[in-house]
């Protein structure tokens, strides 16, 4: 038996699968995810005063973030459906982007993790800002979308270095 890494989802014969949890223990497991959108200072400034010709693009974007987390195993074939217990999406102004920093916390007390769950509430929280913006700025870039820390589980603790 080796200690090398092996891809979970992928079994014996090189086929893709679901990963068997049913033996996992159910645990808190948390897990929190960033993004940013980089944008001009001018589209920044149009978006924090709520001047967006379709509308509140935060509130927006933060709702579409919690929606995407709880359907995230509709869009990740082989995610495991979950009970999300929280799932939080914050959004800040970045003025040295010049954009938006865009942070997901997802939490579930389950047997699987919520990686997933926080990194799709991020890409999809960014997108929206994205699709309510690009008609003032279709060169804004979505960038760094990374899971930040995860916790709970079999696996531990897990925190990015660098800028996290």
């Amino acid at each position: 038996m080796t200690d090398e890494p092996r891809l979970t989802h992928i079994g014996a014969a090189g086929e893709a699968r679901m990963v068997d949890v049913s033996d996992k223990a159910v645990t808190k497991r948390v897990a929190v995810a960033e993004g940013r959108v980089v944008m001009s200072a001018a589209t920044l400034d149009l978006v924090l005063r709520g001047d967006a010709k379709k509308g509140d693009v935060l509130g927006v974007a933060r709702v579409a973030g919690i929606m995407a987390a709880k359907k995230t195993h509709e869009l990740i074939p082989l995610c495991h459906p979950l009970m999300i217990t929280k799932a939080e999406v914050e959004i800040t102004p970045e003025p040295d982007l010049p954009g938006l920093r865009v942070v997901a916390t997802v939490q579930v007390g389950g047997q699987t993790g919520v990686e997933m769950e926080a990194l799709t509430a991020v890409s999809v929280a960014c997108l929206t800002i994205y699709d309510m913006v690009k008609a003032v700025e279709r060169g804004m870039r979505i960038e760094g979308v990374r899971l930040l820390e995860k916790q709970g589980g079999k696996s531990g603790h897990f925190r990015a270095g660098g800028d996290a």
